[in-house]
């Protein structure tokens, strides 16, 4: 996950921010251009009912959550320490991906661009799976977590848990031959530590046929923190200076409600372009996601609600050496996957929930 010194200042300095809003001007100073640049009808956001807490819990193991935390750990210390986009430890870290969505049926492919990075042009990639889908509608459901580390260590809760969470649900999913009405892709993002250039290049490659076709973004960026708070982006703006585009309320609702089965209250998060969700949000697609806190501190009152300790960081190895596979708290990854599951069945339209079936791996898009 990537600081942002300020909601304001973020606002002043985005790039998207101010493409959109001189499209918006030059839009409105052209003769006719409203019907111009009118956008494409946009494919609502669909929510069905989440599967049973139980038959989740039997769906995700722990063991696959570790398992790839390990091999994400593994790629850092062959490789000087990290992960960081275009080096040697990122290439393993994508190389170990690859594989396993290979190894369930998918048909991974490399998204490359290149950005400028503090010294010299950084080439790397996005890593993109889709599902099959049902109903053949074209709409497309995505679930994203960055791949890439600081330079400063092997970053395995940021942002090796969100890793974890969304490829465990890719295998999953393949595995119990889930059919969705919605393609789902699973997003692995690059160059995120650098300025969220991956999920940036993502979004700006698409058509306005093809954003409109894109249901929700789904973020997943440290959600295994050892002093850990359950945050939800805030969809509908009502904790935070501005809500995301039409549909990021119903996604929100969608977690709160999932979370609160399980006893968990969840505190909403706002969109404050700190993670690859700001892309989507800018290009005016509905996101959501779950966040369990970085190198912000615990107050009183999150200590009485979600336990752990008032007055330090959420984790305390954020962007440090010490982010390793025993900084990650495990039973909160474990959570956190259980959750994005369900509201992937949820929003995804699973048919029969999850149910086992023919393979669902297709070739991404």
């Amino acid at each position: 996950m990537r600081r942002t010194a300020s909601v304001s200042q973020h606002f002043q300095n985005h790039p998207h921010t101010r493409t959109r809003l001189w499209t918006v001007a030059l839009c409105t100073a052209l003769a006719g251009g409203v019907a111009a640049c009118s956008p494409e009808p946009r494919t609502p956001v669909t929510v069905d009912p989440p599967p049973d807490r139980s038959v989740v819990e039997e769906v995700v193991e722990p063991s696959g959550l570790m398992r790839h935390l390990e091999a994400l750990q593994a790629a850092a210390d062959a490789n000087g320490g990290n992960r960081a986009a275009a080096t040697g430890g990122y290439e393993a870290s994508a190389a170990y991906i690859e594989e396993q969505l290979r190894a369930a049926g998918y048909e991974p492919r490399r998204q490359e661009f290149s950005y400028d990075g503090h010294d010299n042009p950084v080439d790397t990639f996005n890593i993109l799976a889709d599902t099959d889908t049902g109903s053949g509608s074209g709409s497309v459901l995505v679930l994203g977590a960055h791949l890439d580390s600081v330079q400063e260590g092997p970053g395995l809760n940021d942002n090796g848990s969100g890793v974890a969470a969304v490829l465990e649900v890719a295998l999953r999913l393949a595995e119990e031959g889930a059919v969705p009405r919605e393609r789902i892709r699973f997003a692995f993002w690059g160059g995120e530590e650098d300025g969220l250039n991956g999920s940036a290049h993502y979004v700006e490659e698409l058509s306005r046929v093809e954003s409109a076709a894109h249901t929700a973004y789904l973020n997943l960026d440290v959600v295994g923190s050892p002093n850990a708070v359950t945050f939800v982006y805030d969809g509908d703006g009502s904790d935070s200076e501005e809500a995301g585009p039409e549909g990021s309320a119903a996604v929100e609702q969608v977690f709160l409600d999932i979370l609160r089965a399980e006893g968990v209250k969840a505190l909403p998060f706002g969109f404050i372009g700190d993670s690859d969700y700001d892309a989507f949000v800018q290009g005016g697609i509905p996101a959501g996601g779950l966040f369990t806190g970085d190198a912000g501190t615990k107050s009183e009152a999150e200590a009485r609600t979600f336990g752990g300790q008032a007055g330090l960081q959420y984790d305390e190895c954020f962007h440090l050496a010490c982010d390793t596979v025993e900084n990650v708290d495990m039973a909160v990854l474990e959570q956190m996957t259980e959750t994005l599951m369900s509201a992937t069945v949820s929003l995804g339209g699973i048919e029969a929930g999850l149910t086992k079936g023919s393979a669902t791996g297709q070739g991404a898009g």
